[in-house]
């Protein structure tokens, strides 16, 4: 993909680890227009699960049959998609791209296994990993959440400790031990991306036009 304004960021992380609520506060920080102007948002993701109460077709997920996935599979329509738990998940190729050309920022809450394959499609992504501070608090998350049953907090518990594994293969790392520091760090990240060279060029490019002229 040629260079856009916007930015790609991908934040992975166990379940329970408050990447969610971390992207929710950033927008709310910055409110539609973001930071220096640029508008951010979360991409929505196509599942074939089913919504959870409060979520909106649409807004939270596109929710879609297992029939219509593996169609959009066969029309290699996502950037990476997986099988969680029995449902399927993907990102839409359109819907990113599209977003990245109009300078909006773009968040992907995906695991580690998406990240693998949209770094590879998308080499100037972000990629961060969000991580808990002990399994005790990821537990006590979990568990206070009050929307899984005990055998599924069982299986995700085991799942992090795969998902914790590919830590190493991020750009970044925040520990979301203090919420406030954690959204701080983030934001710093997000301010660096979007103030390297590349970005401003595109962004000021008349300024410096301007700057150097004769």
């Amino acid at each position: 993909m040629a260079h856009t304004l916007g930015n790609l960021f991908i934040l992975a992380a166990p379940s329970g680890a408050g990447k969610s609520s971390l992207i929710k506060a950033l927008l709310q920080k910055h409110g539609e227009t973001g930071l220096h102007n640029n508008a951010m948002q979360v991409s929505v993701s196509h599942t074939t699960r089913g919504p959870r109460p409060g979520e909106v077709d649409g807004i939270h997920y596109h929710f879609v049959n297992r029939e219509e996935f593996q169609a959009l599979i066969k029309q290699e329509a996502f950037f990476e998609w997986a099988e969680v738990f029995g449902n399927y998940y993907g990102t839409s190729k359109v819907v990113i791209e599209q977003t990245l050309r109009q300078g909006i920022d773009v968040f992907l809450d995906i695991d580690w296994q998406g990240a693998r394959q949209v770094k590879a499609q998308i080499p100037d992504t972000a990629t961060i990993f969000v991580a808990p501070p002990t399994k005790e608090e990821l537990l006590r998350r979990l568990t206070d959440r009050g929307q899984d049953s005990a055998d599924v907090i069982t299986k995700r518990m085991t799942q992090a400790v795969e998902e914790i594994s590919h830590y190493h293969e991020f750009d970044y790392v925040v520990v979301n031990d203090d919420f406030d520091a954690a959204l701080a760090e983030l934001d710093a990240i997000v301010t660096s991306r979007r103030l390297r060279k590349e970005k401003q060029i595109i962004r000021h490019q008349q300024l410096f036009e301007n700057l150097l002229a004769g």
